[in-house]
């Protein structure tokens, strides 16, 4: 069997990522992350010990980072909570580095925050703030072949 061995040139890196909010342009942002997790149950079996298993589920999250430059997010969701009404978002993922053999981008489908952050800032730090989100959906647009 033959070894295959990568192009260490090819390794994604994420500072070619960029996110796009409900259609605005985030370039703030310095860390983006969706994923789908398996609910999944037992299932007993007669003549074996290990039970199988069954999706009865599926989790979605994720987490988004950027840099306080404005309060673009604060503003996004401050006015729909105080109407008591959730709000919720589209968010397309893309990371395109020039130097691999393609591009990656997702979209997730009415992501919601879990949180509203008011303030946060420390003397001598750059501010920047993290979001947790969940989501009912979502569509990969682009593959790296």
């Amino acid at each position: 069997m033959q070894k295959k061995q990568i192009n260490g040139k090819e390794v994604i890196n994420g500072t070619w990522g960029e996110v796009w909010f409900d259609g605005e342009y985030m370039a703030e942002v310095t860390a983006f992350k969706a994923e789908v997790s398996i609910k999944t149950t037992a299932v007993a079996r007669v003549q074996n010990l290990q039970p199988g298993q069954k999706m009865t589920g599926l989790e979605m999250k994720g987490d988004i980072k950027f840099h306080k430059i404005s309060s673009f997010i604060m503003k996004k969701i401050d006015a729909a909570l105080k109407k008591g009404v959730m709000p919720v978002f589209k968010i397309v993922s893309n990371v395109n580095d020039p130097d691999s053999t393609g591009s990656e981008r997702v979209v997730v489908y009415d992501a919601t925050f879990d949180k509203l952050i008011l303030a946060d800032w420390e003397t001598e730090k750059l501010g920047e703030e993290s979001y947790s989100f969940t989501f009912t959906d979502w569509d990969i647009l682009d593959f790296i072949s």
